[in-house]
């Protein structure tokens, strides 16, 4: 048996818990982008842009990924509701988990020890840190499910039943 490698390990770990995420974006339609709770604020939309905008800097600021990042999610700080094309988003989160799947795959059995800093939370080593983007993920993955089991079309389209 072949023996894996930390690295090879970690990406196994995050691209399995990375499924809560990624396994509902093959069943959702145009109209699920703009669906969100009643009495909350964020869409459907907005959430697959806020994993796509995270992936992508933890990929940057983490794991040190030359990644050009435009995180839109984090600098409006709320649903601004353009969040609505499916494919750009789809295509998005494929590219960030391709893109944060490399860097991963780059690391070293001793980067995984190497501390980071960010303003977010603070100092962590990359082991540590894949915990945070793996835990984020899932957090707005579950969220993704919860909207998409209990939002009506109604609710978002400001009648409530």
């Amino acid at each position: 048996m072949e023996t894996k490698t930390k690295s090879e390990i970690l990406l196994e770990l995050w691209k399995e818990a990375r499924t809560r995420f990624s396994n509902q974006l093959s069943i959702l339609t145009p109209q699920d982008l703009t669906k969100k709770l009643p009495l909350t604020q964020n869409s459907v939309g907005f959430l697959i842009r806020h994993v796509g905008d995270v992936e992508l800097l933890f990929a940057k600021n983490v794991f040190g990924s030359d990644v050009k990042v435009s995180a839109k999610t984090l600098i409006a700080q709320h649903d601004t509701g353009e969040w609505t094309n499916l494919e750009e988003l789809i295509e998005y989160v494929a590219y960030s988990a391709k893109t944060l799947e490399a860097i991963i795959s780059k690391q070293g059995a001793e980067d995984w020890e190497t501390e980071v800093v960010t303003k977010e939370f603070g100092k962590k080593t990359k082991a540590e840190s894949l915990g945070r983007i793996i835990s984020h993920t899932a957090h707005h993955g579950g969220q993704l499910a919860i909207i998409l089991k209990y939002a009506h079309q109604e609710h978002y389209a400001g009648i409530a039943f």
